[in-house]
């Protein structure tokens, strides 16, 4: 699909929720995000994993590592600083989706 402009956003608040359950790794975001949404949210790890480093900088999230297998995996944990950040972004979705909502499904588009 191709990117919107409108989901500018999304992947971070997708990460921040699934990470608000329990730590998950790179990858396994990557993959829940693409399982949960039925395929309608496809972000690579060239998407992903920018922002999960942008937000272990701002200490929203932690990092725990653990080798698997022989190699070494990093699993992201969700901080109080990481809620307060999802809640912010949770209160910003719910007030774009209310204001798109008044529109309603029909939008009658003008004719020239």
């Amino acid at each position: 699909m191709k990117k919107e402009l409108f989901i500018d956003g999304v992947p971070e608040l997708l990460l921040l929720r699934l990470l608000a359950q329990n730590e998950m790794y790179g990858y396994e975001l990557v993959a829940k995000i693409h399982t949960i949404s039925d395929g309608a949210f496809s972000f690579g790890e060239g998407c992903i994993y920018p922002i999960l480093h942008r937000l272990v900088g701002d200490r929203c999230l932690s990092i725990r590592k653990e080798t698997v297998s022989g190699r070494p995996r990093r699993y992201y944990r969700l901080t109080a600083k990481g809620n307060k950040r999802l809640s912010q972004l949770e209160d910003s979705w719910s007030k774009v989706s209310a204001g798109i909502s008044k529109f309603g499904k029909d939008i009658i588009h003008a004719t020239a």
